[in-house]
């Protein structure tokens, strides 16, 4: 959530911020019961005060007055609590409808139409035959089977064969070995002159459920749109690796020396896919779960920026040793989410469909999520801050081997392997 003083300095600006990205909250109301509360909780202490001095300055038996005397401060102070839990409730609930602000450079837009081309990179490949959709040319080889998948759980599921398993392993182990690399993690900071620490990304299986307490503060449950709940337990199916890796140190206070923590996920992520209705129904990219590689950093104020953009030159460089061509975008205000500072996608050209398909996006989220994780740093001289979060797609297992086979396919119906991919799958050229 963000700062309540931020909020009180700035009412004009949050409320204009908020506009931006298409959030409506009654920031008025939200300083009106604030005020309250500070009023309130204000006089609730010095009650509580007044009868501390009273027990101190008890040297015998009480006197009926001062019987009298104490009954009527926790009268008083029970009267005011009971007034503040409903006000502390609102103010809570209000408090946390408001979003994450724009850093400066977002563009102001209203949908994703507006968001920004900032870099388009590689050749698109030129075919001398028609090429197919990745759905057409994987169930046409038995990589991709939709019919029985629907048969046996329903549409946007698949059944993932052959060779096409073997790429999925082959590109996670490719990532885990990048991402491993002291010595290319400190090649990207020194290029992008971002000035960080060249520690390299820990391999985590993360929890694939999380209870409704830690998922709403990270700021991320969506139970209308996209979060399925399991029917008898406080427990959702998470819809990405960096839910339960950003939450990981909840009521926590890390050391500043530790930072940055770099973390790489792999879980399944589960999706409902509610509101999409006919929209990328066939293939590999709206599954209703899938596979996914995610980064995750944990920071302080002063390098969270700089993570973020070693994310996203750490997201070029995966896509670009696949030899993908890709457009990069600054998304606008109204796109970035409501928990985001700053967002940007990669879009990899899919030959097949003639479009750019999304396939990264990379999450600046400044200490927003930790306000509400109350996750913390102290530095050496014990002063304790906001920890910083940043989260980032490696790749989404699904989206990127779509972008493989449409853009690696052959005229004989074969998928060709990309060159960095083969040393993890025995040196196999085609699937």
């Amino acid at each position: 959530m963000l700062d309540i003083q931020y909020i009180r300095n700035n009412p004009e600006l949050v409320k204009e911020k908020s506009k931006q990205k298409k959030v409506t909250v009654d920031i008025d109301k939200l300083l009106e019961l604030d005020s309250s509360l500070r009023t309130l909780r204000a006089q609730a202490e010095d009650r509580r005060e007044q009868r501390n001095k009273l027990a101190r300055n008890l040297t015998q038996k009480p006197s009926e007055a001062d019987i009298a005397a104490g009954a009527k401060l926790k009268a008083e102070l029970a009267e005011l609590e009971k007034q503040l839990e409903p006000l502390e409730t609102e103010f809570l609930k209000l408090l946390k409808q408001v979003p994450n602000m724009p850093c400066d450079d977002v563009p102001v837009g209203y949908s994703e139409a507006e968001n920004q081309v900032v870099k388009t990179w590689g050749e698109k490949r030129a075919f001398d035959f028609a090429p197919k959709t990745h759905w057409e040319l994987g169930e046409a080889s038995d990589l991709i089977d939709r019919v029985r998948a629907a048969k046996i759980s329903g549409s946007r599921f698949v059944y993932l064969k052959g060779g096409l398993v073997e790429m999925q392993f082959a590109i996670v182990q490719f990532v885990l070995c990048e991402l491993s690399n002291r010595e290319l993690i400190g090649r990207l900071i020194a290029e992008n002159n971002l000035g960080l620490d060249d520690k390299p990304f820990t391999p985590v299986l993360p929890p694939m459920m999380m209870k409704t307490a830690p998922y709403e503060d990270t700021g991320r449950l969506k139970a209308e749109e996209v979060t399925y709940k399991l029917a008898d337990d406080d427990l959702w199916l998470t819809a990405s690796a960096e839910h339960s890796l950003c939450s990981m140190y909840m009521d926590e206070v890390l050391e500043r020396e530790k930072l940055p923590i770099r973390y790489i996920g792999y879980n399944t992520a589960f999706r409902r896919e509610a509101g999409t209705y006919g929209k990328d129904t066939n293939g590999l990219i709206r599954l209703h779960h899938f596979d996914k590689m995610e980064m995750e950093v944990f920071s302080n104020a002063e390098t969270s920026k700089n993570e973020h953009l070693l994310l996203v030159a750490i997201q070029e460089y995966l896509v670009q040793a696949l030899e993908l061509p890709y457009e990069l975008i600054l998304k606008c205000t109204a796109d970035i989410g409501d928990p985001n500072a700053r967002g940007v996608d990669i879009n990899v050209w899919m030959p097949g469909q003639d479009v750019y398909k999304e396939t990264h996006t990379a999450d600046y989220m400044t200490d927003y999520q930790a306000r509400d994780l109350k996750t913390r740093e102290r530095s050496s001289e014990g002063v304790i801050n906001w920890v910083h979060t940043n989260d980032a797609t490696a790749f989404a297992l699904g989206r990127i081997m779509a972008a493989i086979i449409e853009n690696y396919q052959t005229k004989d119906g074969k998928v060709s392997v990309p060159t960095v991919l083969r040393p993890f799958m025995a040196g196999k050229e085609e699937i």
